[in-house]
C-alpha cells in the first residue's frame, strides 16, 4: 500500500509574533503565479534574487529582526545584513528605532515608483553620455576591416529585445515590408505600438503588405489600423510562425512554444536563401488570401 505524501511545493514559512513561533502556510497556485510575476518585474528593475526574497518577505509579513529574516529565508546572517543595508540604500526598507533593530518595508506601490525613477535616472545619464562615448570610440585608432557582406544570424530573447529589433528593421525599410502575423502575435504588435508605426510607414513610399491568419482576434486588430494592403490567409497555416521581411535584406522570425501561447525567442538574419524561401511562401499565401 502506497502512502500519498503531498509535495511541499507551495509552502511559506511565516513568523507569528503573537505566539512567538514559526508556522507553515500553504499557498495556492494563483498566489504563486502572482509572486512569480512580481519577482520577474523586480528583477528587471535591478534587484537580485535574494534582495527580492527579503523585500517580499518583509512587505508581506511585517517588520522583522534580521535574525528572523535570516532564519525564515535560510540565508546566512552576514548576507542578510548586507542585503538589508542595500535595500535600505535603495529606499525599499527602513530601520525601526527599537532594540533589537527591526526592519519595515516601503509600501509596494511606492517601492515600484522608487525603482522605476532610479531606472529612468540611469537611462537619462547614459543618454547624456552617449555623444561623448561615440566621439571617444571614433577617436580610437582604426584597423583596416574588409567591408564584405556576411550572412549572419542573431538569436533574440525577451519581449523587449524582440520589439526593439522589429522597430529597427521597420524604421530602416525604405522599399518593402512583408509581414505574416499569427493571431498569437497580432495583439502584441498592436499594444506595443508596432502596428501604428506600420500604418504610418504604409502612408509613405514603401510597399507594406500585412497578412494574418483568419480568426476573430486577427480581424479585430487589423480592422483597428489603416494599412492599405492587408489580407487574411485562407489556407490552413495555424502553425506558421510570425515573420517580417524588409527590403529583401532582413528577416525576423518569431519562435513560440506551448502551442503558440508562449514566445521564447526570435531569429534575425540577412541570409539570402532563407529570406527568398519565406518571401516565396508569403507571396503564395498572399495570392490565395482575401
Amino acid at each position: 500500500m502506497e502512502i500519498s505524501v503531498e509535495k511541499p511545493e507551495n509552502i511559506m514559512k511565516l513568523y507569528d509574533e503573537d505566539t512567538g513561533a514559526w508556522r507553515f502556510v500553504k499557498t495556492d497556485k494563483g498566489l504563486s503565479k502572482s509572486l512569480e510575476l512580481i519577482d520577474k518585474t523586480l528583477h528587471r528593475l535591478g534587484l537580485s534574487k535574494n534582495e527580492i526574497r527579503v523585500y517580499i518577505y518583509i512587505a508581506r509579513t511585517g517588520e522583522h529582526k534580521a535574525s528572523e529574516i535570516s532564519e525564515a529565508l535560510s540565508l546566512h546572517r552576514t548576507e542578510t545584513y548586507r542585503i538589508l543595508r542595500d535595500l535600505e540604500k535603495k529606499g525599499l526598507i527602513s530601520s525601526v528605532f527599537e532594540k533589537p533593530l527591526k526592519f519595515i518595508a516601503t509600501p509596494f506601490e511606492k517601492a515600484l515608483d522608487v525603482l522605476i525613477e532610479t531606472k529612468k535616472m540611469k537611462i537619462s545619464l547614459f543618454e547624456k553620455r552617449k555623444e561623448s562615448l561615440v566621439d571617444l570610440w571614433l577617436s580610437l585608432p582604426k584597423q583596416e576591416i574588409e567591408n564584405e557582406r556576411k550572412e549572419v544570424f542573431q538569436i533574440l530573447e525577451g519581449e523587449e529585445q524582440i520589439s526593439l529589433k522589429a522597430d529597427e528593421i521597420l524604421s530602416n525599410a525604405n522599399k518593402e515590408i512583408l509581414i505574416y502575423a499569427s493571431e498569437h502575435d497580432i495583439a502584441s504588435f498592436y499594444h506595443s505600438g508596432f502596428l501604428d508605426k506600420l500604418e504610418k510607414t504604409s502612408k509613405e513610399n514603401v510597399n507594406v503588405q500585412l497578412l494574418a491568419n483568419y480568426s476573430p482576434k486577427s480581424c479585430f486588430f487589423i480592422e483597428k489600423i489603416k494599412v492599405k494592403k492587408a489580407k487574411y490567409s485562407l489556407l490552413a497555416v495555424d502553425e506558421l510562425p510570425t515573420f517580417i521581411i524588409t527590403n529583401d535584406e532582413h528577416l525576423l522570425l518569431l519562435i513560440r512554444k506551448n502551442n503558440g501561447k508562449k514566445k521564447v525567442a526570435a531569429l534575425w538574419t540577412n541570409y539570402e536563401a532563407f529570406i527568398k524561401a519565406l518571401k516565396t511562401l508569403f507571396l503564395e499565401l498572399w495570392k490565395n488570401g482575401s
